[in-house]
């Protein structure tokens, strides 16, 4: 494979979900760059490079490195110091990282003698250029890489980062609440895909406040309710059951987890 001689250019060493969203992203407007896959996941990397004409599938890792200097590590934590360990970086590389869990130190250990190491959380969102990519620490290559698919949070220290970290771990929670109420609906009548397309249009509408709010989250919950009313009768019960306090305590447990 020659050498890559545009300016901007990619490389993900995984290629999985969230590789794919940002490299929707980056291909989403004019300009995009190049993108270098890694081998893994092939049918993956196939199907993106159909697509783009920017994008290549590598016949290995190391090829991923030798034709960009901006490299994302996206592969499972448990697995990281393996795949790492056997590919050869060079200083001027730009390792970010988006394994949730794994600290600077350790990433730098493992990548080591490249120069600078980031950590980040870019969101599925990315695919439709509407992530809000937390990272740290800043990076002029990272904050390129993520501006191209939304918007940058970068906070002040690492300990801060597990924290936005441990809040993305709700996603499922999320969907799984939308199923309950979906279950609930069918139980009392409704047909099933009636019942779905009910509960999404709802909470699709809420998401769709939430984007454009000027309010804070407290006062949208003020005004999304009536004294006395059904709204307020079901987070009282919700409430009094103790579920805000059982997240607060799961949360706790994910963050220390990813402190571990």
């Amino acid at each position: 494979m020659q050498q890559q001689s545009s300016p901007v250019a990619y490389g993900f060493v995984g290629t999985g979900a969230i590789t794919a969203a940002i490299v929707e992203g980056l291909n989403a407007g004019a300009d995009a760059p190049a993108v270098f896959l890694s081998p893994r996941s092939r049918d993956v990397g196939q199907e993106l490079a159909s697509r783009f004409p920017t994008v290549q599938v590598c016949g290995s890792n190391q090829d991923v490195l030798e034709n960009a200097t901006s490299i994302v590590v996206a592969v499972r934590p448990q697995v990281a110091r393996e795949v790492l360990a056997k590919l050869s970086f060079r200083p001027e590389h730009v390792v970010i990282s988006v394994m949730a869990g794994v600290r600077l130190e350790q990433v730098q250990g493992w990548v080591a003698p490249a120069a600078h190491v980031v950590r980040s959380i870019p969101l599925p969102s990315a695919a439709r250029a509407r992530s809000v990519t937390a990272m740290y620490p800043d990076n002029a290559d990272a904050r390129e890489l993520f501006s191209r698919v939304g918007d940058l949070l970068v906070p002040g220290e690492e300990t801060t980062l597990d924290a936005l970290s441990a809040a993305t771990a709700t996603f499922a929670a999320h969907f799984d609440y939308l199923t309950t109420i979906v279950n609930w609906l069918a139980e009392n009548g409704v047909e099933s895909d009636a019942a779905t397309a009910y509960t999404t249009h709802i909470f699709g509408q809420l998401g769709q406040t939430l984007s454009e709010r000027t309010d804070s989250l407290a006062t949208l919950t003020e005004k999304h309710m009536t004294p006395g009313g059904i709204n307020q009768q079901l987070m009282t019960d919700l409430r009094g059951e103790g579920v805000p306090d059982a997240v607060r305590r799961a949360l706790d447990r994910v963050l220390a987890r990813l402190r571990e």
